[in-house]
């Protein structure tokens, strides 16, 4: 079994040193680094429009459904409650969610508008 390793790993050396001279060779023939860089640019490019710029425009249209709430609206919480706004401050919203039941939300945790 020895000799046979031995064959297998002479082989594979001299393999080696017939490839090494080709692929220096075919490496040395190319014109730029830029082609190479080409795939990557467009991954890049596919992750802008396929993950971040949707994420930027969502986080943009729930910025102006947060600053244009009024007093009468009728809203959900990221928890999961329904209720109507009964006063509008800087950074908390008072939500009326059962009669005479009026709780404090943070203002960014309003998830939408509801009918």
């Amino acid at each position: 079994m020895k000799s046979t390793l031995s064959f297998s790993l002479a082989a594979f050396a001299s393999a080696i040193t017939f490839i090494t001279p080709a692929y220096a060779e075919a490496a040395a023939g190319q014109d730029s680094g830029f082609a190479s860089l080409i795939p990557l640019l467009l991954i890049m490019v596919i992750f802008y429009f396929l993950l971040i710029r949707p994420q930027q425009k969502k986080l943009k249209e729930h910025r102006n459904l947060v600053d244009a709430l009024q007093k009468g609206d009728k809203v959900l919480t990221g928890g999961g409650v329904f209720g109507k706004v009964t006063e509008v401050k800087d950074d908390i919203v008072k939500v009326e969610i059962a009669d005479g039941v009026v709780i404090k939300v943070k203002r960014d945790t309003v998830a939408g508008l509801t009918e």
